[in-house]
């Protein structure tokens, strides 16, 4: 450069390269620091939300709606995708902000009410550091949790129960049950969230072995309790009007079944891998294991209990789903359609509560055998991915606390939300409408015409 000294040349450089640094928009400075969605993990997110819709409508719908009698099938129908959508909406609006809104309450949270302060620049950290996905992806995937826990309860209420009167119980049930068991215990990562009362514990729960499936059972059988039985009950045949269509929404929900564990690991890392063979190797084990039972009780091999031993399997690795190797998730899936099975064929018929399509039986006994087993399926000599000074009974006492308390709050929890329906709109459809079958009686309308 002539007339300029090399020593110039360099302090001048230098100059421009401060005053360029000065002049970078604030956005170019906030971009160069603010953490970026791992884009791999976020449309692994975004498949595991639509599978597990899937498991909702049409999966759980035509699972449930083939166990009932032709002329309720419509109106078990209507009811999963009512309470669903209700569900959907909730979750915008208080849901989200009760149970991750990121405080460090045990019970609820209490911020982001309408979702205020998301945007789609706003993230969530997932389980490994550095590793963020965008927050609404996450609020959508949760979404869908609460959407398919609610529509398990109508298992135990089919057949009798009032539209309007599922329609409070889920709004009230949603608020004092759901949201707050969800806070307690899963985690949301960048918060303190991990203040709520069972993630504060320690408790292994990947996927929602207490959240969904022990919450639902167990409100199930509340609903039960309190509706009381169907005319006809034990005196009139009540079998399924079509194990075609229970089939199919057997087949719907493993499939979303893997976006519903896989999914839990919020990355689509290794331990989503795990959760994925898990869920095969699981659910194989009930459907074979469930027919097994059967056999040594009697009964012949049936399609029926084929379908329910999967449920029983996928229900039992849920918790365990990314704490268990693929060995002891066929132990669970096998423990669980055995005592499930035994349950339903065995003991059931005794009771003289009409739990009608076995949510309890099912998914509150399924969920409790997993979530106590997912303490021994995370030994290393299992294959768990427990380390190797891995506790046993410490963790042990941690699942059978946090089962207690689930059991607690939702047997409780239920039966306001029940008693709050009741006031307000009664729950049971009258004897005329319960004889002519719910789809005319509260919808207007068959699903078949003929």
């Amino acid at each position: 450069m002539k007339g300029v000294s090399m020593k110039n040349a360099f302090k001048l450089a230098a100059g421009a390269g401060l005053a360029l640094f000065a002049a970078m928009p604030a956005w170019a400075a906030a971009a160069a620091t603010a953490p970026v969605p791992n884009k791999g993990d976020t449309a692994w997110m975004m498949v595991a939300t639509v599978l597990v819709m899937a498991m909702i409508v049409p999966g759980l719908a035509l699972f449930y709606g083939g166990l009932v009698r032709t002329k309720n099938m419509a109106s078990v129908l209507t009811q999963v995708l009512a309470v669903a959508a209700l569900a959907m909406l909730l979750w915008v609006i208080y849901g989200y902000a009760l149970a991750f809104g990121g405080d460090a309450n045990q019970f609820v949270s209490s911020g982001k009410f309408f979702l205020a302060g998301v945007t789609a620049d706003s993230t969530v950290a997932t389980f490994t550091d550095g590793v963020v996905i965008p927050e609404f992806v996450f609020i959508a995937f949760q979404m869908t949790f609460s959407a398919i826990t609610v529509a398990l309860v109508i298992g135990g209420l089919v057949e009798r129960m009032k539209f309007s009167a599922l329609m409070v119980f889920a709004l009230v049930w949603l608020t004092i049950v759901y949201y707050p068991i969800a806070h307690m215990v899963w985690y949301l990562g960048g918060t303190e969230q991990a203040t709520g009362l069972i993630f504060g514990w320690g408790a292994l729960d990947f996927a929602g072995g207490t959240v969904v499936h022990i919450n639902a059972g167990v409100s199930a059988l509340v609903g039960a309790i309190i509706l009381g039985p169907r005319l006809g009950y034990k005196k009139e045949i009540m079998a399924p009007h079509s194990l075609t269509m229970t089939l199919v929404g057997t087949g719907l929900l493993w499939v979303g079944w893997f976006g519903f564990n896989a999914g839990s690991a919020l990355e689509a890392n290794g331990s989503a891998g795990l959760a994925l063979i898990n869920t095969f190797t699981a659910t194989a084990a009930g459907v074979l294991f469930w027919m097994l039972t059967e056999r040594l009780l009697g009964h012949k091999a049936s399609l029926l209990g084929a379908c329910s031993g999967a449920i029983a399997g996928l229900v039992a690795v849920t918790p365990a789903a990314g704490n268990s190797g693929p060995f002891g998730a066929i132990l669970l899936g096998a423990i669980a359609a055995v005592v499930c099975a035994y349950f339903v064929v065995s003991i059931k018929p005794k009771l003289k509560i009409d739990e009608s399509l076995d949510a309890f039986g099912i998914h509150a006994l399924g969920g409790i055998i997993g979530s106590i087993g997912t303490a021994f399926t995370m030994l290393p000599a299992l294959g768990g991915p427990g380390a190797a000074d891995y506790a046993l009974g410490a963790q042990l006492w941690i699942q059978i606390k946090s089962v207690l308390v689930a059991i607690v709050w939702a047997g409780a929890g239920s039966a306001i939300a029940f008693y709050v329906a009741k006031a307000l709109t009664g729950l049971r459809v009258t004897e005329e409408v319960e004889r002519e079958g719910l789809d005319l009686g509260e919808h207007g309308e068959r699903a078949y015409n003929y």
